[in-house]
């Protein structure tokens, strides 16, 4: 029964209410942090990053929190930490505890750090002295044959 006094059925049938989403999208933080969007992806399957929020239509979309996360997430493992210990310390962050255990496995990741920074240095090193004997030789070339 439809009619100038009756309302349409339309009118009173839900409808979905649009919300606000804010946040960065896979891609933006991609970009912003210098990874793949796999990588980001698969972080979140193998438990690295919480559960990420996710759009009405299921895209995911990142928090200010989600980017400071995989910032630190991106210079453990630019630094050589391997992810089983990236998930264990996720894991402490997480539950809240294990401040020490947390001290302890970034302490032991820090050493790693400075022994490789070592390592660079002498490579370095070497790289700066065969360099200079060769600009040497150069300029004694260069010398010998007045191209001075």
């Amino acid at each position: 029964m439809t009619g100038p006094d009756r309302p349409f059925a339309l009118e009173r049938a839900l409808t979905s209410r649009v919300t606000v989403v804010t946040g960065w999208t896979t891609r933006q933080v991609a970009e912003k942090r210098g990874l793949s969007q796999h990588t980001l992806r698969w972080y979140e399957r193998i438990g690295l990053l919480d559960r990420v929020a996710r759009t009405a239509d299921g895209r995911r979309r990142y928090s200010d929190a989600d980017l400071d996360w995989i910032l630190l997430l991106s210079r453990l493992r630019a630094t050589g930490m391997p992810v089983r210990d990236m998930l264990r310390y996720a894991g402490l962050v997480r539950s809240g505890a294990g401040e020490q255990e947390r001290v302890a496995l970034l302490e032991g990741h820090r050493e790693h750090v400075r022994q490789a920074l070592r390592q660079q240095q002498e490579c370095l090193e070497l790289l700066d002295h065969k360099i200079a004997t060769y600009q040497s030789r150069v300029g004694a070339a260069r010398s010998g044959t007045g191209q001075d």
